[in-house]
């Protein structure tokens, strides 16, 4: 039988059959490496995700010793500061605070301004890739497009780009089950840079407003919507990762699926139209964001199973998304598949902000693959991150028949 070990290559390589398994054990069973409640099931998952007794951060209304947990060593503090400022280490009232302001730069007329730009950007990419005759799926495509875009929006300018994608590798390193001292290191040290060069630009551009999401941000502090400085750069790089690892994930993972299962790839080519479900069939099937983190701030009961206040529940989106209770053959990758409430974005009040955008990224990028490159193959089998929580690939080698 299958287990569940996130330190496994092969549950690595493959985790839906341990997730089967997790959930034929029950709704809630303890995971004593990482000391976190798992939770396998849909139901449970999405009404969970919703349940106002549990939340991203307890100290909000507890110090970390009323809520029996040990307080961040001293030296990962820069890591933390800029952490739990973001909007989705926060729960109500500053969540709310910091959200409303952001959602601005989101609105589905502001996202489909944007449609123009990422579906140019994509197809040069696309087209880069063609004349070379294939390359690295995730260096050429899955990768730039997305970072432009986001840093694009917050006015980070094309020459300070560089250095975006591994600060952000660096700080997401963390998100990891029970992270080793050198992915705490390199996540210091990138959170100290990254705030650095943001509070320069952010001082940059009080001087000199733009007409980008940092400079909105600023003119709404000036108005009384009042963010800290250190919200704002919270709020820039929670953007910044966020805004891009799940859609770089989700393609390069995408297409090796695709690749995979190649009579589901031809009905692809051969009806562009499938497009918009193959994007949610795809974050469904294999999904970038496996587990996802909550609080137990106040006790709760599971069929039965009482999961003590201070307690930490790990909510599997991936297990979550192969629940046959939810999904009919739910390993089958089906890009006809209508109804599909997969919980890739998550939901409740920490549904992700920027899932129209990520969807609009995901299907230009496709688009201009299927359009531009209908010979697209794979070149090499891909080496699996040594990741669990955010599920990737290190490349995806193609060639251009």
């Amino acid at each position: 039988m299958a287990a569940f070990d996130p330190w496994d290559p092969a549950f690595l390589a493959d985790p839906y059959p341990a997730y089967a398994e997790l959930r034929a054990k029950g709704r809630v069973q303890y995971f004593e490496p990482t000391n976190q409640w798992l939770v396998p099931h849909h139901a449970d998952v999405s009404a969970l995700l919703r349940d106002r007794r549990l939340g991203r951060t307890y100290q909000h209304r507890f110090t970390h010793e009323e809520f029996g947990r040990t307080a961040p060593p001293a030296e990962h503090e820069p890591f933390h500061t800029l952490n739990d400022h973001g909007m989705l280490d926060l729960e109500p009232p500053d969540h709310t605070r910091i959200r409303r302001l952001v959602s601005k730069a989101f609105t589905p007329r502001t996202v489909e301004r944007l449609v123009p730009y990422v579906t140019e950007l994509a197809g040069q990419l696309v087209d880069r890739l063609v004349e070379a005759g294939g390359g690295d799926l995730l260096r050429d495509v899955a990768e730039p497009l997305p970072v432009a875009v986001i840093a694009e929006m917050l006015g980070i300018p094309e020459s300070d780009r560089a250095p975006l994608r591994p600060w952000s590798a660096d700080i997401c390193g963390m998100y990891e089950l029970n992270p080793s001292e050198d992915t705490a290191a390199r996540a210091v040290r990138a959170s100290v840079e990254f705030t650095e060069y943001l509070r320069e630009l952010i001082a940059e551009r009080r001087g000199k407003p733009g007409d980008d999401l940092i400079s909105g941000l600023i003119a709404a502090y000036d108005e009384g919507d009042r963010l800290t400085e250190q919200e704002m750069i919270s709020t820039c790089v929670l953007l910044l990762n966020a805004g891009h690892e799940a859609t770089v994930n989700a393609t390069v993972n995408g297409w090796y699926a695709l690749f995979r299962n190649p009579e589901q790839l031809a009905a692809l080519r051969a009806d562009h139209s499938l497009v918009p479900r193959a994007v949610e069939e795809l974050m469904r099937y294999d999904t970038p964001l496996q587990l996802f983190e909550r609080w137990v701030l106040d006790e709760i009961e599971i069929d039965g199973t009482t999961v003590p206040r201070g307690a930490e529940i790990a909510l599997l989106f991936g297990s979550a998304n192969h629940d046959p209770a939810v999904f009919d053959h739910p390993e089958r990758l089906d890009l006809t598949r209508a109804d599909n409430p997969h919980i890739s974005f998550s939901a409740g009040i920490h549904y992700c902000i920027g899932a129209p955008l990520a969807r609009i990224e995901l299907s230009a990028s496709m688009k201009a693959l299927l359009e531009k490159a209908p010979t697209l193959t794979l070149a090499a089998d891909p080496t699996r991150k040594p990741n669990f929580v955010i599920r990737g690939l290190e490349g995806l080698s193609v060639e251009v028949g």
